[in-house]
């Protein structure tokens, strides 16, 4: 078993900043992929950015791109989303996830792990 734990969630003004923490723990030497996901107030979850746990090579959905950026930390088990110049549509509940998988990462379908969520409010 994989456990995620988030933190970094806030309030912020459009425009702002935050970054978002996961910190991997249990058997993280099974993971292949670890990535975010988000899901505002009546929509469905969506998929924000994933990176390969190792290699680092990472993969953004186009309506983050060049805003929002996924990386590692391999030796604290922990991944990272730098989110810059915040929209008021980026408040969402941000889940951290992990998988075995690569492509069942990217696209959301029965992914193994889930962290707790955290809340991203963006003020305009």
């Amino acid at each position: 078993q994989v456990q995620l734990v988030e933190s970094g969630g806030g309030l912020v003004q459009a425009g702002g900043s935050l970054r978002l923490s996961c910190a991997a723990s249990g058997r993280t030497f099974s993971i292949y992929s670890m990535g975010w996901f988000r899901q505002a107030p009546g929509k469905q979850r969506e998929f924000v950015a994933a990176i390969n746990w190792r290699g680092g090579d990472t993969y953004h959905a186009d309506s983050v791109k060049g805003r929002f950026t996924a990386s590692r930390e391999y030796a604290k088990s922990t991944v990272y989303l730098q989110m810059n110049s915040l929209k008021p549509e980026d408040t969402a509940v941000y889940y951290c996830a992990a998988d075995h998988s690569w492509d069942a990462l990217v696209k959301g379908n029965n992914v193994d792990y889930w962290g707790q969520g955290t809340q991203v409010t963006v003020s305009s």
